[in-house]
């Protein structure tokens, strides 16, 4: 039997408010182990790690455990996590549809969706834990398509602000980064070195299918927050073709 890849654990920053979990939770918990369903919550077991920041708040920036299921091969829906670990913190949900799913969409509901190729093309998109040749074949799949991501509870962010320790105030349709020098060098430092990733390695990997991508919506739409990033090959604009 082939062994399970190990994974680095990649703690949450931040601590619930409320106390401890009392005996008669701790064993309703166990009881609904045995005698209740979690059919639903079968196959999130697609794990990536990618970063995230509101549209329209380029300064707010957060890394994202994205636990997701496939449901065919038009969509996956995931469940969003600060950390890899038990006590991590639930802090969104997202969606992932195919470039053909998106082009069904009302203009209106296009607003909505964040490009994808930017995170696979400079592999900050990553799927910790799987071989090379699986988790190149999944960014492979992601090329083109589109995520609908809200944040709940905004546990760590890099602004100077420390993280929530609830899910206060309005949720937040969160957007992709689009260009070199808009993701925070030292949040992607520090997942890295913390995770033992090798992000260029992985951008490298991937020019080999840069010729699958296609222009996409919304990959300018937080362009002119960040004057001096810098594209790439593979991510256009729609607009600019």
């Amino acid at each position: 039997m082939p062994l399970k890849p190990v994974i680095k654990d990649r703690r949450s920053s931040t601590a619930p408010a409320g106390g401890s979990k009392g005996t008669g939770l701790a064993a309703l918990e166990q009881g609904a182990k045995l005698l209740q369903t979690d059919a639903p919550l079968k196959g999130f077991d697609v794990y990536v790690v990618g970063f995230h920041c509101p549209k329209g708040e380029p300064g707010r920036q957060m890394e994202a455990h994205h636990f997701c299921k496939v449901v065919n091969d038009d969509l996956l829906q995931c469940v969003l996590f600060d950390g890899n670990t038990k006590d991590a913190n639930l802090i969104g949900i997202e969606y992932i549809v195919s470039a053909d799913l998106f082009d069904t969409f009302a203009m209106d509901e296009k607003s909505y969706w964040h490009p994808h190729n930017f995170e696979v093309f400079s592999g900050q998109l990553v799927a910790p834990g799987l071989p090379k040749a699986a988790e190149k074949s999944l960014m492979r799949h992601l090329v083109n398509s589109y995520g609908k991501t809200w944040h709940t509870w905004h546990t760590s962010q890099n602004d100077g602000e420390p993280g929530m320790d609830l899910p206060y105030g309005d949720p937040k349709l969160m957007w992709s980064f689009n260009r070199e020098g808009e993701c925070d060098e030292q949040l992607k430092a520090d997942r890295d070195e913390s995770m033992g990733l090798d992000t260029r390695a992985k951008q490298l990997d991937r020019q080999s299918f840069l010729s699958d991508a296609k222009p996409q919506y919304g990959v300018n739409e937080m362009k002119n927050a960040f004057p001096n990033s810098v594209p790439i090959p593979g991510v256009f604009d729609i607009n600019d073709v």
